[in-house]
């Protein structure tokens, strides 16, 4: 269930995003999500993408300071109050989402986002029980 999620330290400067998404671009790999915040000194770039081994690699060799986290892929319907129903089940259950963030995929009228929880094993159990669908990474073309 666990997708990879590559975090990204940029210097805070103008250009740096671009050079980055020339990195990958030059090296074949699409970005399927990406959701920056920034600081006064750096800004953090959170990116899902086709390929996450050889995205990192690229970026490695090119100098850049990355960390792979594991991440879930939940599926919200694509519609209004979509994301409120599902942000509900987590409120019920007690499951904090440290941060989300959409993934660009839709299918068949569903939205994918991508949460950091404090307790996967409760959103396991969520899942089982029907409340909420997990998308794997090979379901969403990623490697």
């Amino acid at each position: 269930m666990n997708i990879h999620q590559i975090s990204v330290f940029l210097e805070n400067r103008a250009g740096q995003l671009s050079e980055l998404t020339n990195l990958l671009a030059d090296a074949n790999i699409d970005i399927r999500a990406i959701s920056i915040a920034e600081t006064t000194d750096y800004g953090l770039v959170r990116m899902i993408v086709d390929n996450s081994k050889k995205a990192s690699d690229t970026l490695l060799s090119h100098g850049n300071v990355l960390s792979m986290t594991p991440v879930l892929a939940v599926e919200v319907p694509d519609r209004p109050a979509g994301l409120a129903e599902l942000l509900k089940v987590f409120e019920e259950y007690n499951i904090n989402i440290e941060y989300m963030y959409s993934l660009f995929t839709h299918r068949e009228g569903m939205a994918y986002m991508v949460i950091k929880v404090s307790d996967e094993s409760a959103v396991l159990g969520v899942a089982e029980k029907g409340l909420i669908t997990l998308a794997d990474a090979k379901f969403l073309g990623l490697e």
